[in-house]
């Protein structure tokens, strides 16, 4: 027997205009129904996860123990300008000659996650 991953779940003080933003980034609407102010807010992904954000009183403290990485469909840089554009902001661009490397962003909340290289670029890591 094994268990699969259902849900990754943000912290978060404002769980709609969170999950607005994640919604951006995957391009995938929030779930039907949910609204502003609801305590809890989920984004359906097509590999039938969902990225659940949930109210909760106290503020992101320190660096986040697991996060997200995201592997772009198409050119990493054009992937890279998109998310600065609709909100995310740069924490560290590791990025290297050849296409190798990653860059490390933060959510609207604070959240970290990571853009790793391609799919064209990728070869089994």
């Amino acid at each position: 027997m094994s268990a699969y991953v259902q849900n990754v779940t943000f912290d978060c003080a404002d769980p709609y205009s969170l999950a607005e933003f994640w919604s951006k980034v995957t391009a995938c609407p929030i779930a039907k129904g949910d609204k502003p102010g609801d305590k809890e807010v989920d984004v359906p992904l097509e590999q039938n996860l969902n990225l659940v954000f949930i109210r909760v009183p106290e503020p992101k403290a320190v660096k986040n123990r697991v996060h997200v990485c995201l592997r772009p469909g198409g050119d990493r840089d054009v992937e890279v300008d998109r998310l600065l554009k609709i909100g995310a902001r740069l924490i560290a661009d590791r990025r290297r000659k050849g296409g190798t490397g990653w860059v490390v962003f933060a959510d609207p909340e604070g959240n970290e996650f990571c853009l790793l290289r391609g799919i064209s670029r990728h070869k089994g890591s």
